[in-house]
């Protein structure tokens, strides 16, 4: 039995919908950014296994996940920097405290 395109893609269906879960249901700006992280790293999953599949053989699959791991991490220094930000003023990492807005 070998892997075929329609297991990556139902793997990365699945990465993408717990990742949504975890965007949408959790409260801690650590748990959405995580579940963000697992959404990219699904994305990431298409693009290599459609390059892996497909007619096409050169690398355009591969550089655009290079490409998304560096916009992802990117994207988790930020985060993890207003996170830090944010507790160090209001001492909780909680989105739902985070209501109002002061200058």
């Amino acid at each position: 039995m070998s892997i075929g395109l329609g297991h990556c893609l139902l793997l990365a269906a699945m990465l993408f919908s717990i990742g949504l879960y975890g965007a949408l249901a959790k409260r801690n700006i650590i748990a959405i950014l995580m579940g963000i992280e697992l959404m990219l790293n699904a994305v990431n999953i298409n693009f290599v296994a459609f390059n892996r599949f497909t007619v096409v053989s050169d690398l355009t699959g591969q550089l655009m996940t290079v490409f998304a791991i560096t916009v992802g991490v990117a994207e988790v220094a930020i985060g993890v920097a207003l996170a830090y930000r944010i507790y160090n003023d209001r001492l909780t990492i909680n989105v739902d405290e985070l209501d109002n807005m002061k200058g």
